[in-house]
């Protein structure tokens, strides 16, 4: 069984969403589908030939976390870069239409991450990446610290969204968490492997038990939870998501308090894109005033909604009370 949150906390905290400004900083991507139909292998190879019928254009990585927190009826800043590009130009449209704050793209010489899939019968054949992921210089990185201590005064949340596209290396980490812990910010952490233990200092440290575990080179068993101080050590983050997959989520404090949240996802159609908006949530409502725990409760009815639709979407507050309200029925109804 889920956590339990009554429902006028719930809809309080979804109301004070609305008056928060999360910060985001990470690797922005733009999503291209390509879709259409198959009917015949091309004479110059052996591969089928896509006649495309539909291209879709979507938001990705971190500017996906943006687009949920904008969702949720929230301000946000994204922190990233681009390219002086096509690509890059249409990410900042599409963030302006939105509603959502392009004044902290920073513009570098290399592209705009771009991911391209190529659908047929709802399969995909193939994606294309277009991208530049080292590390950025000296002065790209002065640029985006710039860029974050120009919008933290008004934050009340930090979210860090790593795709290991080479924004978020230490000195960006270690600066932006040094500029949030000054102003008492929650501070969500999506991590990869490049810089994962760079993150001394975070709220909610939000790895899949994979990465965790690739991480750590050790198993984590949550059933007998001994060793997990030595992993906070190790982290010096205060809290622990573990997202499990079809088993919900684990919510692991530094004093070895886990709190299991299974999943509320009524069917699962497509999984992309829902840890971002995990991340979102989670982000907003402790911002809004949330524990940790009731901030990973709200998120895990965000992310059931999430994968019930197709590719990278937003889930809306409203859409979280459905969610709320059907979860508690189907209970009412088990006993």
């Amino acid at each position: 069984m889920t956590p339990f949150i009554n429902r006028a906390r719930l809809e309080a905290l979804l109301a004070a969403a609305r008056s928060q400004h999360v910060v985001i900083v990470g690797d922005a991507m733009l999503d291209v589908y390509l879709r259409g139909d198959v009917d015949r292998i091309s004479p110059e190879a052996p591969v089928p030939v896509v006649r495309v019928r539909d291209r879709k254009l979507a938001l990705g990585g971190a500017a996906n976390v943006a687009q949920n927190v904008a969702a949720l009826g929230a301000g946000c800043d994204l922190v990233a870069v681009v390219g002086d590009d096509v690509a890059g130009e249409t990410l900042r449209e599409r963030l302006e239409a939105g509603r959502m704050e392009s004044r902290s793209l920073v513009t570098v010489a290399r592209p705009t991450t771009t991911k391209t899939r190529v659908m047929a019968r709802s399969q995909q054949l193939v994606r294309f990446d277009e991208e530049d992921d080292a590390d950025l210089d000296a002065g790209d990185v002065q640029r985006v610290l710039d860029a974050i201590e120009r919008t933290l005064p008004q934050a009340t949340a930090l979210v860090f969204e790593d795709y290991n596209k080479g924004v978020l290396v230490p000195a960006v980490i270690e600066g932006a968490i040094t500029l949030a812990k000054t102003r008492g910010l929650p501070i969500v952490v999506d991590p990869k492997f490049r810089n994962f233990f760079a993150y001394r200092g975070a709220t909610v440290f939000k790895p899949n038990r994979r990465e965790l575990e690739s991480a750590l080179g050790a198993a984590v068993d949550l059933e007998h939870p001994a060793a997990l101080p030595t992993t906070f050590a190790r982290l010096g983050v205060e809290h622990l998501l573990l997202t499990l997959g079809e088993r919900g989520m684990a919510l692991v404090s530094a004093d070895g308090v886990v709190h299991r949240v299974p999943t509320t996802a009524r069917e699962v159609y497509d999984v992309v894109g829902a840890g971002d908006t995990v991340t979102a949530y989670l982000a907003t409502m402790l911002a809004a005033g949330a524990s940790t725990l009731e901030a990973a409760v709200v998120a895990n009815y965000a992310a059931g909604v999430e994968v019930g639709k197709l590719g990278a979407a937003t889930v809306t507050a409203e859409e979280v009370l459905e969610a709320y309200d059907s979860h508690v029925a189907e209970l009412a109804g088990m006993r």
